[in-house]
């Protein structure tokens, strides 16, 4: 029987490099991984990029592919797109797939491929009003966006939490829709 294969994607904020650490705990829960990240992110994370394709076993992504080339991804069977910045929330929300990995979100949502979002925003971008509007629409179109009691809290601008960014939450909610088990 074949792992169940999940679509971890990041966007820029500073949790994205912890990724290998939440690869290595999705595959310990059984998931087969594909990495995909926002170009910002791809950037960040640019040396570190083919040590996530060994860990893996896929080629990490942030660009489209040709449409003449064959995917080189299985199927998912659930995407976590954490941590997602406030650009990428409401990029996804209105729909702007200038960015692979808000093109597979925003396609999952019609494919009816589970997807767990977990913002990572501080407390002065969730001021704008655009903010809370992308999450109501995310949720009403399906998306399980953990943000709020029991997700992501927002802190200060420039504030680190000690306790760091909630990486089980999303994870655990993959596994549990996936039935993934260790």
């Amino acid at each position: 029987m074949s792992r169940p294969v999940l679509y971890l994607f990041g966007s820029a904020a500073p949790p994205v490099q912890q990724l290998s650490d939440a690869v290595r705990h999705a595959q310990a829960t059984g998931f087969d991984v594909c990495v995909g990240l926002t170009p910002t992110a791809a950037g960040w994370l640019g040396g570190e990029v083919p040590s996530l394709e060994e860990l893996t076993g896929h080629p990490v992504r942030s660009e489209y592919k040709q449409p003449t080339e064959a995917d080189v991804w299985p199927d998912a069977d659930v995407i976590v797109f954490a941590p997602v910045t406030f650009n990428s929330m409401n990029s996804w929300a209105l729909g702007l797939t200038n960015h692979f990995v808000i093109g597979v979100v925003a396609e999952a949502i019609g494919k009816r491929i589970p997807t767990v979002a977990m913002p990572c925003v501080n407390a002065a971008y969730v001021q704008h009003p655009q903010f809370d509007r992308s999450v109501e629409t995310l949720r009403n179109a399906g998306v399980l966006v953990l943000y709020g009691p029991g997700g992501f809290e927002p802190n200060q601008p420039g504030e680190r939490r000690p306790e760091g960014y909630p990486w089980h939450l999303p994870l655990g909610e993959a596994a549990r829709v996936a039935g993934a088990a260790p």
